[in-house]
């Protein structure tokens, strides 16, 4: 079977219980055709060396991918055990994907949080662990005064990520990292202002381009009912946009008027929440009823919905507005056969 390289899935969505599950989406992502799974990790039951182990060991060909976790929890030299293991055992298709995280769980984990100069400097310690150096380092990213692996597999290093959506943290993506994430909710016209940041960014520091892999995240419901769709979709926006600083870096990207967002945040619902997150304080029924008082090209505009033909179109847009991948954000692989089939025949 065809594999379609441009298109990859994340395994366990949300919260979960039952870790298992995952193993089964990433062996259905492999079976339909699918590039690659991507893990959002949590720290409960989605330890991603643990999952993506797990998935290494039933898959073949995918692409197997943490997206993200954040650097500062676990020490250099941990990250850099985790990811040439992970890489040996995935046989050469791991990737490893950073973020930022939200301040306050930074201040609940009793840890400074990540800056872009922390964010960069680990990057170069993983890679000089990852070619036999003993590394000496007492900066941003903390003080290290001699760490090395004393064993080194041979393999490849895994490609590393960054997940981005303001300008800076794009152009850190392109001087430093192998690769960008991007947010959901971006239209197809932000996600090309994202692309060019970040390969302008790599320009500038001397590194090739087109090497950078961008990653288009992409909310989508495919052959969904009104009511799945709006849970897949809907009630994703409404806590992502409410979230302040990223809320702001959505819109600002997508080019939509702050006036806009403010009104969508005065909505009492939300005021009454006090400050505390949506999507971790309401329903998800709740969520969708907030969308609707949101402007009502937002969410057409910067998701997927549809029939597998229409949501893969809207794939489409994205790739060639410059992305390399999309990410599919709202449906795993058991409801993508569709999808990967309309690429696979070249119905888009």
């Amino acid at each position: 079977m065809e594999h379609v390289s441009a298109l990859s899935a994340y395994i366990l969505p949300g919260g979960v219980k039952n870790p298992r599950k995952g193993i089964d989406q990433a062996r259905v992502a492999e079976s339909i055709g699918m590039g690659g799974v991507w893990l959002g990790e949590r720290f409960d039951t989605k330890e991603f060396s643990a999952v993506l182990g797990a998935c290494s060991q039933v898959t073949a060909k995918i692409q197997l991918g943490v997206g993200i976790t954040p650097m500062g929890v676990r020490h250099p030299m941990v990250l850099a055990s985790a990811g040439q293991t992970l890489q040996s055992l995935c046989e050469g298709r791991f990737r490893f994907g950073f973020g930022r995280s939200a301040d306050w769980r930074w201040t609940g984990y009793g840890y400074p949080a990540p800056t872009l100069a922390s964010m960069g400097d680990v990057a170069k310690i993983l890679r000089r662990l990852w070619v036999g150096e003993t590394v000496s380092y007492d900066g941003p990213a903390g003080c290290f005064p001699s760490i090395r692996l004393p064993e080194l597999t041979g393999d490849a290093q895994p490609p590393l990520y960054l997940a981005a959506v303001g300008q800076k943290t794009l152009a850190l993506a392109g001087e430093v990292f192998d690769g960008a994430i991007l947010h959901p909710f971006l239209t197809p016209d932000a996600v090309a202002r994202s692309v060019r940041t970040v390969r302008e960014a790599a320009a500038k520091a001397g590194r090739d381009p087109a090497a950078t892999r961008i990653v288009a995240t992409v909310a989508c419901a495919p052959d969904m009912s009104d009511e799945d769709a709006a849970l897949a979709i809907n009630s994703r926006a409404a806590g992502y946009l409410q979230v302040n600083g990223l809320g702001d870096s959505i819109a600002a990207a997508n080019g939509w008027r702050a006036a806009d967002l403010a009104a969508y945040r005065a909505d009492p619902r939300l005021v009454a929440l006090g400050g505390k997150t949506a999507d971790k304080h309401m329903t998800r029924a709740e969520l969708i009823e907030l969308t609707k008082v949101m402007p009502a090209e937002w969410l057409p505009s910067s998701s997927a919905s549809g029939n597998s033909l229409e949501v893969a179109a809207k794939f489409r847009a994205y790739l060639d507005a410059g992305a390399d991948e999309i990410l599919t954000h709202g449906a795993t692989a058991e409801k993508l056969a569709g999808v990967v089939d309309a690429f696979r025949n070249r119905s888009v």
